[in-house]
């Protein structure tokens, strides 16, 4: 009884929703230095808890792990609360942009599952949407797909 005083925040973790994330991407990007090449990760990661919250995070590292990791934590703090219908589907059609990227979306009927391609796809399962009809238009940049979908 005398440690869960002494250490309050332990518990806290406990009852933290779950997330699953999702890897859309790992580039290796380099950058030119007077010494040479300098190599590194950059990771594009969708995270979720399959129950309306979605998020994408982008993060660079030395290492795969690390990129990982810390865009894991960036998806964190860029969460937000997708609606969703009694069948697993948007409430109504919905057209997104971000850059070049243009997404039209569209409610489908319960059994149609996710009609989708790419990172757009990713998106809306990992928040939890099943009956969906997603069209990419425009660019085919993974990261800006993740975007404009959100």
């Amino acid at each position: 009884a005398n440690k869960q005083k002494r250490n309050p925040r332990r518990n806290e973790n406990l009852n933290e929703p779950k997330f699953i994330e999702r890897l859309i991407k790992i580039s290796r990007v380099s950058k030119v230095t007077k010494g040479g090449k300098k190599l590194s990760f950059r990771a594009i990661v969708v995270i979720g808890d399959e129950n309306g919250q979605v998020g994408v995070g982008v993060a660079k590292a030395d290492d795969v792990v690390n990129a990982f990791k810390k865009a894991k934590t960036d998806g964190k703090k860029n969460l937000i609360q997708v609606p969703i219908t009694k069948s697993l589907s948007i409430p109504h059609k919905v057209h997104g942009n971000f850059g070049a990227c243009k997404i039209m979306m569209r409610p489908s009927i319960e059994g149609s599952g996710v009609i989708a391609g790419g990172a757009v796809r990713t998106v809306l399962e990992v928040a939890g949407i099943k009956n969906v009809i997603a069209k990419q238009l425009g660019s085919n940049n993974l990261l800006n797909n993740a975007r404009a979908s959100i």
